[in-house]
Parts: structure tokens; sequence; C-alpha cells
């Protein structure tokens, strides 16, 4: 495919410091629904063992099969800021090579699941680096999966299944009994993936609103700083979330948005935003859930794992590779839809798993999303920070940008288009009547005294009036 690069840092069109501060206090974080289209956060009953592979359609249609001939995420951690991950899952064996609870409420090794969703971390781990399992077959006959990739061919296999995962429990979506607050949570959690060595963080989470606590800022600056890739879910409409949230919102974070099986924008499994960098499958999939069973779900919590664990594969292939680097190199090789260029919907494209690890893409020089330390200096400090570049490909044809969607402001009113001239004709034709009119009355007025004062109104001399009228 041709190569696509970024014609602009979009990521300068971000909530101002008047309105942080407005929302940061209010700001309540839940969980992006585990969702059936239905609307609810319903599973499906577990299915046969080996329907699960079968069912992981995205697997070729986003390239990842191809993807796994040039690398499997060996030697990457990636960090799952979630509900907890259950690690005895038979797909997750060997997988979760650490973890925490910030919560105060869960496994001091984040591996139980808490909050309002509890089985959504293990559905999200499973997505990013499920290893499957063997079949009975497999076991009885002792043998290794004919593929190469994964532990065996039953169960579901993520797409980076060699990466390592450090399990991240949060409290979200409910009142937290540990009493830890989300302006606490989110940046403790950041800050021990970064320290754990996370090259990439999965949040597959977002919040009502798009902007963030000021308590944020230095643990995004501190994963930019340690050159660490963040991707986050765009949120889902079905959920209630129409515009994307923080932390999708956060300069440099690389937001995700949900398809439909046919490859179109997901109807209630995507909120649209200007911020959106790529877009993945996100309905009709399928995830391990706690116990060793699995469920069917949808929604942009399952979109952001299989770009996370794109940029697992890329960054065990380019060891060297700047996070920015990574970003841009997952964006510049989407597949264009919707509005050529970058839209609110799409982003700049459809995730292409293979053509990311191995498309010959210039160097960017940033990170194409834009960056917290610049945001910071500009909104939180009042200076002017030096202009970044921006990757320009030279080969693309420029289009227009589409403009950030915005709330419709109430406005003064006022007359538009032909009704002002109309209403200056009208209002010019009664005033000439009027003084028509009035000259009219005037004249007779006239007349009427003078034949009054002469007695000839018909001409003839008068003597005096004669009060009898005889």
């Amino acid at each position: 495919m041709d190569d696509k690069q970024p014609r602009a840092a979009r990521r300068n069109r971000r909530p101002g410091p008047a309105t942080m501060r407005r929302t940061a206090r209010t700001l309540v974080l839940s969980m992006v629904s585990v969702l059936a289209l239905a609307g609810g956060a319903v599973f499906a009953p577990a299915a046969v063992a080996d329907e699960h592979r079968e069912k992981e359609y995205w697997l070729d249609s986003s390239g990842i099969r191809d993807a796994w001939k040039t690398s499997q995420g060996e030697g990457v951690k990636v960090a799952v800021i979630d509900s907890g991950i259950d690690a005895k899952h038979p797909d997750l064996e060997g997988a979760v090579v650490g973890g925490t609870d910030v919560s105060g409420a869960g496994d001091p090794k984040g591996q139980s699941g808490i909050g309002q969703t509890p089985e959504h971390g293990t559905l999200v781990a499973t997505l990013l680096a499920g290893r499957g399992h063997a079949s009975d077959k497999e076991k009885q006959d002792d043998k290794k999966p004919a593929s190469g990739v994964g532990a065996g061919s039953d169960g579901v296999i993520g797409v980076a299944p060699k990466a390592e995962l450090l399990a991240v429990s949060t409290w979200l979506g409910s009142p937290n009994p540990g009493g830890v607050g989300i302006e606490e949570q989110i940046p403790a959690a950041v800050r021990w993936a970064v320290d754990s060595g996370a090259k990439v963080i999965n949040m597959s989470l977002t919040s009502s609103t798009t902007s963030w606590p000021e308590s944020w800022d230095d643990a995004f600056l501190y994963a930019e700083q340690n050159d660490v890739v963040i991707v986050a879910a765009a949120g889902n409409r079905a959920g209630g979330t129409e515009q994307s949230g923080a932390p999708a919102t956060i300069p440099g974070v690389l937001t995700v948005a949900g398809l439909s099986r046919d490859g179109k924008a997901s109807e209630k499994a995507s909120a649209q935003s200007i911020v959106i960098g790529v877009a993945a499958p996100a309905e009709d999939l399928i995830g391990g859930i706690p116990g060793g069973q699995y469920a069917d779900w949808s929604g942009t919590s399952g979109a952001t794992p299989l770009v996370s664990g794109v940029a697992a594969l890329i960054r065990s292939k380019y060891p060297q590779m700047s996070a920015g680097e990574v970003i841009n190199r997952i964006i510049s090789t989407a597949s264009d839809a919707g509005v050529p260029g970058h839209d609110p919907i799409y982003g700049f494209g459809i995730l292409d798993a293979e053509a990311a690890l191995n498309a010959d893409v210039p160097e960017a020089g940033a990170n194409p999303l834009g960056s917290i330390a610049q945001w910071i200096t500009i909104h939180r400090r009042g200076e002017v920070a030096p202009p970044s570049e921006v990757p320009v490909n030279k080969n693309v044809k420029e289009e227009p940008a589409v403009p950030e969607p915005t709330t419709p402001a109430a406005e003064e009113p006022r007359l538009e288009g032909d009704v002002l001239p109309g209403i200056l004709v009208v209002g010019f034709g009664a005033l000439l009547l009027v003084i028509v009119g009035l000259g009219v009355q005037q004249t007779f007025r006239a007349r009427k005294q003078a034949g009054a004062g002469t007695g000839a109104a018909d001409g003839k001399p008068g003597g005096p009036a004669n009060p009898s009228g005889g």
C-alpha cells in the first residue's frame, strides 16, 4: 500500500485552562462499557473451545497473521491499566510478569478483577497478548502448534502473543471502597508502569470530559520523557460517550476508534473526536474472562488492545525506535477511510498491522499526535513554546483539513438573507402612504376652512349664515 504521512499535528486542539479548572474537580472516570450492541454490560455464554480462534476475524482483516512473520512482541512489556487481570486464565499462562494495585481495594499484584466490570481487564489482556492453549488432542500427542504462534490451537490468541503483561488494577465506574480517587489512581498507575519497564501502556477507559485533572500532567509527561507509547480508547456511543474524553484527549496519546465487522465506523461501539488516531475492529469480539471462560463483547475497549498489540510488535522489531516513531508508523500506514486524510471518525485510517511493521515509512522526527510537555508549557504555565516539526509526505496530495466538531453556541438574533431588504421596502411603502394620506387630509381641511369664511363655495356672492337653515 502507499505510505501516508499525517499532514498536521492536530493535538493542539485541546481544552483550555479555564475549562480544565471548571471540570477537574468534578471528573468522574468510568470504564468504557463492555457492551453487547443491545446496550448493556452483557456477555454471551461461553462457547465451545474450538470455536474461539475461528471467531478472531481481525487476525486476518487487520493483517496480524502476516505481521507475525516479522514479530510476535518478544521482549516488550505492555502495562494494562484496567480492572485487573486473571493471570490464571489458560490463555494467559506465563504472560503476566508483574503487577500492582493502585486503588487500595484490589489484589496487591493486580491479578483480581475489581470495580464495576471486574472481568474487563482479562478481556483486554487476552486480546492484546493471549497465547491460547493446547487442545486436548495436542496435550495427548504432546505436540506444539503447527503455526509456531501461541501455546496451542485452542482459546484466544492476542495480537502480540509473546509480549509480557503488567497488570495494574484500578477501581473505576463505581465508588471505590479503597477510598483512592481517580485523580490519584491514574497518575500512580502510569508512573508504576513506566518504572516497571513498560514500553507500551494500554488504557481501555474513558471519561465524561475532554479535560483532565492537573494531577495527571506529571505522570503523562513522565511517560513521554521515558519514551512510552500510550494507547487509549475513544469511548462508545452506546455507553453515552458521544465525543472522546480524557485520557484520549491528552497530547501524544494514540486514540483508537471502533469498526464494525465489515470495516465501517461502528455506530454504537465508537465515539468520534478530532483526537482519534486510528480505527480498529470493535464489534463481534471474543476474549477471556476470569475462571477460564470466554465472552463475546463489543466496544473500543476491545479495539484498543489490538492497536497496543501492534505497537508491541513494532517495538519488538525496532527496539531503538522512539515512541513517536512507533505511533507514526501505525497512523501513516493505516488504510484511509471516510473523508480523505484525517477525520474525526476514522482518524488517519484503519489499522494495518503488516504495513505498520514492514512498510517504508519516512521518519517523523516527533510524535505526530503532539506533546504533553509542549501543552503544559503553553496551557499550565502560559509560556510560548517553540513550534514542533510536523511530518509531511510530499507524495500525498494535500486535502483540506476537517474542522473540529464544536457545540453550537447561542448567538444574538439577527436578520439574514433577503429578509432585511423586504422589510425596508415594505417600511418605506407604508411611510409613503402615510405621508400622502396626511397631505390629502390637510388639503380638504384647508378647503373647508376657506369655504366657511367667504360663503362662496359654489362661486356665488353670499351674505351672513342662516342659523335656522331656512
